[in-house]
């Protein structure tokens, strides 16, 4: 197994769904009654929930490129470290840091939480 595929999950190929804003991809590794937060966002639980929020999401950009940097797993806990690119829809790009963490249960995400300042994201 390759550190992209820790915890019985292909993170690779997750972020692969999320670079393409493949909403209906990226649903296919989260369970049911997941609960998903992004930043300091109130946390959204259920995959139509977090379809929904994900999908708003990727409305306000052109596109985005992640580049993991490193994956650790212990047990069913999966933390992911990186840079992600977003391109804004003017044609602007900027890099920022993020680290998610996940919980894995039954091969598919049960709690996912994203750690990122958006804040320059929007600074004009």
């Amino acid at each position: 197994m390759s550190e992209l595929e820790a915890a019985d999950v292909n993170f690779g190929k997750l972020f692969a769904s999320i670079d393409a804003m493949d909403t209906e991809s990226f649903l296919s590794f989260i369970d049911e009654n997941a609960t998903f937060r992004f930043g300091s966002s109130p946390p959204v639980t259920g995959r139509d929930g977090i379809g929904a929020s994900v999908n708003n999401f990727f409305s306000m950009f052109a596109a985005l490129r992640h580049d993991l940097m490193r994956v650790v797993a212990d047990d069913n806990t999966v933390i992911c470290e990186g840079e992600v690119t977003y391109t804004r829809h003017d044609g602007s790009k900027i890099t920022l840091p993020f680290a998610n963490v996940f919980e894995v249960k039954n091969e598919l995400i049960t709690l996912y939480r994203i750690y990122i300042d958006i804040g320059p994201l929007f600074a004009e």
